[in-house]
């Protein structure tokens, strides 16, 4: 018969399976399998269920090795314990079959910057540079990302240094990409360029990543003569268009004004065969709020209707702010329920787009009501949902 994957079940599917076996007499215990599930909790920060997995391993006699322990570490750190998971790796420093590896440090690193926790991967670094252990480019690239998402241009920079430095590590297209994406975000166009250009002297080949990243950043800039040039850049070789390249260029011709040409690209998306999702048409109600043409927005919301696309508490909140620019209050209001049927929670930007357009035309009593009903929704606190490349 055909051998169950993991990696194939659901979580619930996985751990009763598992359950099945052990009651099985022909059961042995595989150390192999515990550690997969230890590892598929974490993911799901189910860490109390890692523990007693981890626990009945060792019950069960399975041989504890470093894979096991960096497992169960990475349940931890993934959920912010990080006590608990610098104690795991103290007790692996202690055992002479457990010792860390460059996996568990890059395990643990990754957690670190998920967190912001800057100070606590410094601490890592330290740590693996006593013991020996040198980065590796996961690692690199890993710092270099977190780094430029967080703005710390000069940390980004000398992380880069350091790996050029390295014999053992050379940057790649992962290394290039997080880069061009940190300067790009904050609009240092001509640092991106410069740094994209060195990438290339070095023979590192750019894929449709990268074009998506500089199309987004060359479109958050305004730039549209140099938009258009890597798009014909890639049809000149054969880049195929991705959902992420649409949505950045749909975007983009969106904020322009450009309706024609964004109007194009979901027709021709479409026919790609590439289907939409809510940033599609987050920004094509965007664009139609900002335009005034209500018909436009009843045709996606016509369209919507017919499909079946997940939306999130981002795209009602463009649609908010498109009925209040055009006036429409009764459909403005008319989304909260809307996105009550849908499980979509009200954030800050809800609010705040609501009152600001009752604020306008001096309608002070929804202006109070919705402040009463910020403040019941702010006890448990709101999820930003703004526009990035990491929506998209």
């Amino acid at each position: 018969g055909k051998i169950l994957s993991i990696d194939a079940l659901s979580k619930g599917q996985c751990l009763q399976v598992f359950e099945l076996m052990r009651e099985q007499l022909w059961y042995k215990p595989n150390a192999g399998i515990y550690i997969k599930l230890i590892v598929m909790l974490g993911k799901c920060r189910q860490t109390e269920k890692a523990r007693i997995l981890f626990d009945a391993m060792v019950d069960e006699g399975c041989n504890i090795n470093h894979e096991a322990y960096t497992a169960l570490l990475s349940a931890y750190s993934r959920s912010g314990l990080f006590d608990q998971a610098f104690s795991i790796l103290d007790k692996m420093k202690t055992m002479p079959d457990c010792q860390p590896d460059v996996f568990t440090y890059s395990i643990f690193i990754k957690s670190c910057l998920q967190f912001t926790m800057f100070d606590k991967v410094q601490i890592l670094l330290e740590d693996m540079a006593s013991r020996g252990i040198q980065p590796n480019t996961v690692i690199y690239n890993t710092l270099i990302d977190a780094y430029g998402k967080a703005g710390k241009f000069d940390e980004m920079e000398r992380t880069l240094m350091d790996m050029l430095g390295d014999r053992e590590c050379r940057p790649d297209v992962w290394t290039m990409n997080a880069t061009l994406r940190a300067f790009g975000n904050t609009k240092q166009i001509e640092m991106m360029e410069k740094c994209y250009e060195k990438f290339q002297d070095s023979g590192i080949q750019p894929n449709i990543k990268t074009f998506n990243i500089l199309l987004y950043s060359y479109g958050r800039s305004k730039m549209y003569d140099r938009m258009s040039a890597v798009m014909e850049y890639m049809q000149k070789y054969y880049f195929s268009w991705t959902l992420v390249t649409y949505n950045v260029l749909i975007d983009a011709f969106g904020r322009a004004g450009d309706l024609e040409q964004m109007e194009y690209l979901f027709r021709l998306m479409k026919s790609e065969r590439i289907k939409p999702n809510c940033v599609t048409l987050s920004s094509l109600i965007s664009a139609y709020g900002r335009a005034q043409n209500l018909e436009k927005i009843v045709a996606v919301m016509r369209f919507i209707d017919n499909s079946d696309i997940t939306l999130d508490t981002a795209f009602f909140n463009c649609l908010v702010d498109a009925y209040g620019r055009i006036g429409c209050l009764a459909e403005m209001r008319q989304v909260l329920a809307d996105m009550e049927k849908k499980g979509c929670k009200p954030d800050k930007i809800t609010y705040t787009t609501m009152i600001n357009a009752y604020s306008r035309r001096g309608m002070n009593n929804q202006v109070n009501e919705l402040r009463r009903r910020e403040e019941e929704f702010q006890i448990n606190g709101f999820t930003a949902g703004k526009m990035s490349l990491d929506r998209l």
